[in-house]
């Protein structure tokens, strides 16, 4: 069909909360020796206008909120000046025996 498919979506959203956490001095290779796992437990999404293979797109990542154990985040696509999706994740804070653990400072 030549547009982008609807999986994809997510995929690019957790590139840019890997290249937000990057931006801010960090990394999840640090909290992963940390033993800390960011584990995704809301995903949205809202499609507006699709996405086209070899189209250069932007992905504008925001951190909406930070508490003890989880951060949101929310996310806009756009061409040119043209938005094609948003979106927003809540991701919790766990180690790797699969229980909630605070945020690293």
């Amino acid at each position: 069909m030549g547009v982008v498919h609807h999986s994809v979506y997510p995929i690019w959203f957790e590139l840019g909360r890997t290249e937000l956490l990057r931006a801010s001095g960090s990394s999840y290779a640090q909290f992963e020796a940390e033993g800390v796992l960011l584990a995704v437990t809301r995903l949205e999404v809202s499609y507006k206008r699709p996405a086209k293979y070899d189209e250069l797109l932007t992905l504008e990542t925001t951190l909406e909120d930070v508490g003890h154990v989880k951060l949101e985040h929310s996310y806009r696509l756009v061409r040119d000046n043209e938005l094609l999706a948003t979106g927003s994740t809540t991701l919790a804070s766990i180690g790797r025996d699969g229980r909630v653990r605070p945020l690293p400072v």
